[in-house]
């Protein structure tokens, strides 16, 4: 993957910033986000990891050990680039989650700054290297080369009975006689994305977390006819008396993402 030469600049500002606050331990320093999925854009910020094996003090607890991060932080945001700080996580942790993800443990983090959770799986198969030196990355990426059964199974069943109950949940469609505005807001985004989640696994594929779904579903082999074009106009219905059509519509994709997932799941 290339990136232009700024980024390249501040990727080698923060390798030896990133090996200082490591200390003297095993590391690796990588980015995430749009850079590590390669969607990044000219609104893109850079996330960086910091894997080690000891857990390292965060910036409250020890602020001389990060003083030179965010100095740099402030320097390159002065030239118009947001750099979304450096996230420290050890060895122990990455794999404790991956064991249990792998496993077929679909365990979503609740954290402020994701829509759907934290996805494991998203952020270490989407990390882009900068520096590996003991192989830490490279031997994630390659317990996530196979994509598991047991994950696309847990993930099938988790998100199909979710779909089931809401497609014949009276409730729901009393919602949309009422025209509950942000109840079927939230609703709608909620089922949108549990579709995403089945066709991601379905291609046995892992999901590459809130950003960018479609041009990623637009790809996939197995997914509903005109995908992209029905959940647009899904989610944009115009007016509030569209909402029965953005029922019907949302309702007939889900019948056809839950027979999709119905021939591997028998």
């Amino acid at each position: 993957m290339t990136f232009p030469p700024i980024i390249q600049s501040v990727f080698e500002e923060f390798i030896p910033i990133c090996r200082r606050i490591a200390g003297d331990q095993r590391y690796a320093i990588s980015v995430g986000g749009s850079l590590g999925k390669g969607t990044w854009d000219n609104r893109s910020d850079v996330d960086f990891r910091l894997f080690s094996d000891r857990e390292l003090p965060r910036a409250k607890q020890q602020p001389e050990l990060w003083t030179d991060c965010y100095a740099a932080i402030e320097r390159w945001r002065a030239r118009g680039i947001e750099i979304d700080g450096v996230w420290p996580r050890t060895v122990g942790e990455i794999d404790a989650a991956l064991d249990g993800w792998l496993g077929g443990e679909v365990m979503p983090v609740n954290l402020v700054w994701t829509i759907w959770g934290y996805h494991i799986l998203t952020d270490i198969n989407n990390q882009f290297v900068i520096e590996d030196p003991y192989g830490i990355i490279a031997a994630w990426k390659a317990r996530l080369s196979s994509y598991p059964p047991a994950l696309k199974q847990a993930i099938l069943g988790k998100y199909t009975a979710s779909l089931r109950y809401w497609r014949a949940d009276y409730h729901y469609a009393n919602k949309v006689e009422r025209g509950d505005v942000v109840f079927l807001a939230g609703m709608t985004a909620k089922l949108v994305h549990e579709i995403i989640q089945i066709l991601f696994a379905l291609n046995e594929t892992y999901y590459v977390g809130d950003g960018a779904n479609l041009n990623f579903v637009e790809k996939f082999s197995i997914a509903p006819a005109d995908f992209s074009a029905r959940v647009r106009a899904i989610l944009y219905p115009g007016s509030a008396g569209a909402f029965a059509g953005q029922y019907a519509a949302l309702a007939t994709l889900i019948d056809e993402t839950l027979a999709l997932a119905a021939e591997v799941q028998a």
